[in-house]
């Protein structure tokens, strides 16, 4: 028997779950644990809301309880899912898990665990939207200079997705980018959004299912999209060599003026341990797949985890599967013999990974050197042992 989630959670000090499952057990007689427990981001998220959404349909047909346990820290719900165990399944986003399992910034000092995917959470669209009378019509128009592109300073990633990755999707080298390109700073996401609208710039980088979208689509003259071609393979490489987990999309949520519109999205997956039972898995995918329709209409969110979706983003992802999802997957006809090939190279990029780290952990305590992300001599030795092993991106 595998302890596989407990809960230690206020007046609760300590619950050990043990799932008491027989390898190779059918469905038919699979014995649900008596606690599950699952890590999402904080309560204002749309991840934690969405969750307990399905959560109480999962207890009512299957008899296990199931708790959510809403978790701000990124870096504690990775130590709660990977080293502590004390959570069975963790909502987190694609880009997150890459940071995890290559050791990016604070991940550098937690310790090296292997995921894997259980299963599609949702995915938020992200696209570059403009005044709906811009002379703006096509992202290549920004080659020929002029244009101005806010750029939101509160966010390091949407800074280098505008200055970086959008640039280099167009092929522009740094000396265009200084000549033609001006970015105009902005305090907030809404600033950033609204300064298309006020006259303040011109091509800003939003979601369109945040609010302040539909404000702006009602304003004087509405707004539009600029559409990112999905079969310019080039431009995208080099866009995802600065924002490597989006998935090119065609968006299909938030504002009527983005839907159609060719754009990226960022996803969020169910993720557990690669060492998760596979009779777990296994159920748990059955379950999200058979009861969709049970819990689709519990959050917008739900709608997004049906297994139209979830295949489209197995289409894209360079993360690997679960071989109790993939179980499933193949049983219904949702899994190939080329699904094997590149969930076999993903699997194998993260145990490169996770060999490389724990090389540096082991020499980094060989030769005294304290590990912490803040310390540049563990950076180095870092760089120095995972130096060759693949960086995870989307594949197009």
């Amino acid at each position: 028997m595998k302890n596989v989630t407990s809960l230690a959670s206020g007046a609760v000090t300590a619950l050990v779950l043990s799932l008491g499952l027989a390898g190779g057990a059918a469905a038919e007689d699979f014995e649900w644990p008596r606690l599950l427990v699952i890590g999402t981001p904080g309560t204002s998220s749309g991840s934690f809301a969405s969750t307990n959404g399905w959560g109480p349909i999962l207890q009512k047909e299957t008899g296990t309880t199931v708790r959510i346990v809403p978790e701000d820290s990124e870096t504690q719900r990775y130590r709660r899912l990977t080293d502590r165990e004390d959570i069975a399944i963790s909502s987190v986003s694609a880009s997150e898990m890459r940071y995890q399992i290559q050791g990016i910034d604070g991940y550098s000092q937690t310790k090296p665990v292997a995921q894997r995917i259980l299963w599609h959470h949702n995915d938020t669209p992200w696209g570059y939207v403009v005044a709906g009378d811009s002379p703006v019509k096509s992202v290549q128009d920004i080659k020929n200079g002029g244009v101005r592109i806010t750029q939101g300073v509160f966010s390091p990633p949407m800074v280098s997705a505008v200055t970086v990755g959008l640039p280099a999707m167009l092929g522009m080298s740094e000396d265009e980018v200084a000549e033609k390109i001006e970015f105009v700073p902005a305090s907030s996401y809404a600033e950033n959004c609204r300064s298309v609208v006020e006259g303040k710039s011109d091509i800003a980088y939003c979601s369109p299912i945040s609010s302040v979208l539909s404000e702006m689509e009602g304003a004087p003259g509405s707004i539009r999209w600029l559409d990112l071609d999905p079969s310019d393979k080039e431009g995208w490489n080099a866009y995802l060599a600065e924002r490597p987990m989006l998935i090119p999309a065609e968006i299909e949520m938030g504002v009527k003026t983005a839907r159609g519109v060719n754009g990226a999205t960022s996803n969020f997956v169910y993720s557990v341990p690669a060492t998760a039972d596979v009779d777990f898995a296994y159920n748990m995918a059955k379950w999200f797949h058979e009861s969709f329709d049970a819990y689709k209409g519990t959050h917008p969110l739900a709608t997004r985890m049906s297994m139209d979706q979830f295949r489209k983003y197995l289409n894209r992802t360079p993360l690997p599967v679960h071989e109790g999802t993939v179980k499933y997957l193949r049983e219904i006809g949702q899994w190939s013999d080329e699904d094997d090939t590149w969930n076999n190279k993903a699997i194998e990029t993260m145990d490169a990974w996770i060999a490389a780290r724990q090389e540096a952990l082991k020499a980094a305590q060989e030769q005294g050197i304290e590990v912490n992300f803040e310390n540049q001599e563990f950076l180095d030795l870092m760089k120095e042992k995972t130096a060759g092993v693949e960086n995870f991106q989307s594949r197009l």
